[in-house]
């Protein structure tokens, strides 16, 4: 499931599995979470993404979340998908690290590819109908797998959020748990 994916747009190399504990490896298990199927819920303290099955399972990613003061929290919604996004760090980000600011939205952003922190494909996270700059993201850092180390973006392994990609349609709802259950 972490081989390399060659017919990609930018051909995506194999994740080395030895960087990501097994626990996050993704699989499916007995829904944890109580939502309805078709949910999205992202267990922050845990490091796992749920998407929730009719059958009462959930497949379970690992993921890599925000880092202190980062992380955001609530319920909200997938307002739309994209494969191989462009990256345009929110202004906020250009200030804390000024080295981003070829990248800004008045800069046009960072092309798609694999050197893209988006990675292969990215879903857009919207509360009451605003972006919340939060993402589910792919990445190919897979030791950032199961740490709190974004700027407050989920990121899942780019093979990973391929899978969920084809998974979830637009308008998927989303909660985003910061608690220590479910």
């Amino acid at each position: 499931m972490y081989d390399a994916m060659p017919e990609e747009r930018f051909p995506i190399p194999a994740v080395d599995i030895t960087q990501v504990e097994e626990r996050f490896w993704r699989t499916v298990v007995d829904d944890p979470t109580g939502e309805a199927p078709g949910t999205l819920v992202v267990d922050t303290p845990a490091k796992y993404l749920y998407f929730t099955m009719p059958d009462g399972s959930a497949v379970r990613y690992g993921i890599g979340v925000g880092r202190e003061g980062f992380a955001w929290s609530g319920r909200a919604e997938v307002q739309y998908k994209r494969q191989w996004p462009r990256w345009t760090p929110p202004d906020e980000m250009v200030a804390r690290q000024p080295e981003l600011e070829p990248y800004s939205i008045a800069n046009g952003g960072m092309d798609p590819g694999l050197q893209n922190p988006l990675g292969a494909r990215a879903l857009y996270i919207f509360q009451d109908g605003q972006d919340t700059l939060y993402r589910l993201h792919g990445t190919p850092e897979a030791w950032s797998i199961g740490r709190a180390v974004s700027s407050g973006c989920i990121r899942l392994l780019n093979q990973d959020v391929i899978d969920l990609y084809e998974r979830v349609p637009d308008g998927t709802p989303i909660r985003v748990s910061q608690d220590t259950s479910v």
